[in-house]
């Protein structure tokens, strides 16, 4: 079984990766925000990406700014996008079905319950 810190971990890559195949020019700043990271976390997060060889960076063309980078996902982080992509839904299809269930099992005992008659019961 994964942790909670390698699930965020997890969903924090998809998130980026899905961000970056739709948006190769965004800044890290930018990433950050949409992401819910810190910037420096961001940092970390693409380091980690180039690293692993799921993104790679080139010019960003049209920018006056030649510092500004494009991550580009390269073939294996589009595959890894798409693992990520399916282990997302699965675990968000089985959160929903969990949530699911307490909410009818939650319906039911208020539904067996006699409504309160005297507000001093509580």
């Amino acid at each position: 079984m994964t942790s909670k810190r390698s699930k965020l971990q997890e969903d924090t890559s998809f998130r980026v990766l899905r961000l970056l195949q739709e948006n190769p020019e965004m800044s890290q700043r930018e990433l950050a925000q949409v992401a819910g990271v810190s910037v420096g976390g961001m940092h970390y997060v693409l380091s980690a990406l180039v690293d692993k060889g799921l993104v790679k960076l080139g010019n960003f063309t049209a920018s006056q700014d030649k510092r500004r980078y494009a991550y580009v996902l390269t073939p294996k982080g589009i595959a890894r996008r798409a693992a990520l992509t399916r282990a997302f839904l699965t675990r968000k299809m089985e959160e929903y079905e969990a949530l699911k269930y307490e909410i009818e099992q939650l319906s039911s005992e208020l539904d067996g319950e006699e409504p309160a008659t005297n507000s001093s019961e509580f």
